[in-house]
């Protein structure tokens, strides 16, 4: 695939983005590739588990874990696919790096996450209105209302948060707010989704027997300062062999030997997280 042949046109999914807080490309991938990849995450989840701090509490039976880019065999599909290399580029800039590769996996019993953003408001953000991040999201199974979907507050991502406990939970009073603006999201099996993690969301109740897991990609723009939060490494055969137009948005360290993820992406307020209604 030729660099001519790689760019599309995403006006208005960036302005969607830029809005609502959120924009989607529906079957962006074959079901077979994201079929891949959910094998990969299942066993990534295994081995994770059998260790202590291979995965974080994101609430009852609600887990999260950290991967290296190359425990996901479609990583270079993922990151290269010219959709979200066009979005990245033309909300974050041409040196966008990818900074996260993880899992969140709501289960049997999750219950409705707090609403919250996954970090601080950054002040490009609070006084210009500049998204420095973004957070791209890659179904693994097809969604039923069962299964806890995702759900997201249209436009929040510029609401201040100076009264948001560490920054990212807002007071219970402005619930209301957010279930005014609630979408309940219900992606198949090959759609990704790109949006701010500053747009308030949560995971709500999984009433299902299925667990629905989600790939996550974090991406930074210059001077973020995301990839702190993170510990993503490569191998030098691997991101050798990677293609230019991958590669050269993957800046994490190179090492001889990839060492498991202790995960330290831990968002306090999450660990037990339970929406206060529900309490």
């Amino acid at each position: 695939m030729t660099a001519t042949d790689r760019q599309v046109d995403v006006t208005d999914d960036a302005a969607t983005l830029r809005r609502d807080g959120i924009a989607a490309n529906k079957q962006a991938f074959p079901v077979e590739l994201i079929d891949g990849v959910r094998t990969d995450v299942e066993a990534a989840f295994q081995e994770a588990r059998g260790r202590e701090g291979g995965t974080i509490g994101r609430g009852p039976q609600r887990w999260y874990c950290e991967v290296h880019p190359e425990a996901i065999g479609a990583f270079p599909e993922l990151v290269g696919h010219p959709w979200v290399q066009a979005v990245c580029g033309s909300v974050l800039g041409p040196d966008w790096t990818v900074v996260e590769v993880g899992f969140d996996i709501p289960f049997e019993g999750a219950r409705h996450q707090p609403w919250h953003r996954d970090f601080r408001s950054p002040e490009a953000t609070v006084r210009d209105k500049q998204l420095t991040s973004l957070a791209f999201n890659v179904t693994l199974v097809d969604t039923e209302p069962d299964m806890g979907p995702f759900e997201i507050a249209i436009g929040t991502q510029y609401d201040d948060g100076a009264d948001f406990d560490h920054g990212m939970f807002p007071p219970k009073s402005r619930y209301d707010r957010y279930l005014e603006r609630a979408v309940r999201k219900f992606p198949k099996r090959g759609d990704i989704s790109v949006r701010s993690a500053l747009t308030l969301h949560r995971g709500t109740a999984n009433q299902s027997a299925k667990a629905r897991p989600v790939l996550v990609l974090g991406v930074d723009a210059p001077g973020a300062g995301n990839a702190e939060h993170h510990d993503l490494a490569v191998t030098r055969a691997y991101v050798d062999a990677l293609p230019e137009h991958v590669r050269t948005h993957l800046r994490c360290p190179i090492v001889d030997t990839l060492e498991p993820i202790t995960q330290k992406h831990d968002i306090e307020g999450l660990v037990m997280g339970i929406d206060p209604d529900e309490q």
